[in-house]
């Protein structure tokens, strides 16, 4: 499968990104392996994480049905890099054109951060495949679902920040198509155990969403 395959069939299964900020590279596979086990698809190393290219590398080496890639990317330099390294996923805290455009161009999945309809439009208009609405701390279910009534309905929005089982119900409710999840799943330092443990408490509560 490609990346936009692959991105496909995990929004009809598990929409959920891993956000593995502070990974290390003897780390990736234990906890790589601990995510994939448990269903979880989409795994976002941030590139100020230590030797970030080698963590993405093993990973996509390891697990190709996975949709591997880098979170954090600010350059389209930082996209070829990730590319390069066997990365399919490109995400950013903030709407850059020029990101966005190289990861479109290279057949990357591409989520960059957006706050507001014009930022959220314009990353659509340059090639983006879905929309990362961040700071989620910022932004109530109030907002997404005000987004969400003026944006193409096909548009994917992937609340990211702040987000933990206690608050998912409200932004599906309000529209949003999935989730990014950093701390509340993963902290430097956890075991493989333990990450997959928060993994599994991650599933329960978004299949409780969609049966709600």
């Amino acid at each position: 499968m490609n990346a936009h395959e692959k991105f496909s069939q995990a929004l009809t299964t598990l929409p959920l990104v891993a956000i593995l900020r502070g990974l290390t590279p003897a780390e990736a596979l234990p906890v790589g392996q601990a995510l994939v086990s448990t269903g979880w698809t989409l795994i976002e190393i941030p590139l100020n994480s230590p030797q970030p290219l080698d963590s993405i590398a093993a990973m996509a080496n390891a697990y190709p049905r996975a949709l591997i890639g880098a979170g954090t990317v600010l350059t389209p330099e930082d996209v070829r890099n990730v590319q390069a390294a066997g990365g399919q996923l490109i995400v950013s805290p903030n709407f850059n054109p020029t990101v966005v455009r190289e990861a479109a161009r290279l057949g990357m999945v591409c989520l960059p951060g957006v706050m507001t309809a014009s930022e959220a439009f314009g990353a659509l208009e340059a090639g983006a495949t879905g929309l990362k609405i961040f700071p989620a701390e910022m932004i109530t279910p109030a907002v997404v679902k005000a987004l969400r009534a003026v944006l193409p309905a096909d548009t994917v929005v992937m609340p990211v920040g702040g987000v933990t089982p206690d608050n998912m119900g409200a932004y599906r409710v309000a529209g949003a198509s999935g989730f990014g999840i950093g701390s509340a799943l993963y902290k430097p330092g956890m075991t493989a155990a333990e990450v997959a443990d928060s993994a599994m408490k991650f599933i329960a509560t978004y299949a409780g969403t969609i049966r709600a």
